[in-house]
């Protein structure tokens, strides 16, 4: 089992991990980017840089989630995307990081049920603003495909994530 030490024993956080955590979600969004995914609907991604804030949700905590998706979706859009990435990308995962919140609370879900749950929210939140960005509500016809990959990747991310939880602890 690896550890990691979240801060120096002074109260103060250890920015180095935040910032290797950061790293790694830019690492695997990058990948992502390089993933060719032959299916006719567009926006379809595995997502597996939500492994990485799923692991930071169950060991550190809301607040580092949300710092490290924002930074996540800032710094992928400026660096993959663009301003519309980073909209999209920003309405998916604030409907997403809710979702999963909320049900870690109840502590009813897996954490790969939480992850389907965060999978399928996102694609539900993008598709809200496609609407409104594209002002056509034609799109809403994408929606059970991107329910379906939130689905299958949340399954996916879930499992990777409860396997690097279990192996991995912050002390």
């Amino acid at each position: 089992m690896m550890e990691y030490q979240a801060n120096n024993g002074h109260g103060k956080s250890n920015v180095a991990v935040y910032g290797m955590l950061l790293s790694i979600c830019l690492v695997m969004g990058y990948l992502e980017n390089l993933i060719p995914i032959a299916v006719p609907v567009p926006g379809i991604k595995p997502g597996f840089s939500n492994i990485v804030i799923i692991w930071v949700l169950y060991s550190m905590g809301i607040k580092y989630a949300i710092m490290l998706s924002a930074g996540k979706i800032l710094l992928c859009g400026f660096l993959f995307g663009n301003l519309y990435t980073i909209l999209f990308s920003f309405a998916g995962a604030v409907l997403s990081l809710a979702c999963m919140i909320l049900l870690k609370h109840t502590k009813k879900f897996s954490m790969t049920g939480v992850s389907i749950a965060g999978g399928v929210c996102h694609n539900i939140g993008q598709i809200i603003v496609a609407v409104i960005v594209l002002e056509n509500s034609r799109i809403i016809y994408y929606l059970p495909f991107l329910m379906i990959s939130g689905i299958v990747f949340g399954v996916v991310v879930g499992i990777i994530s409860g396997i690097l939880y279990k192996r991995i602890k912050i002390t």
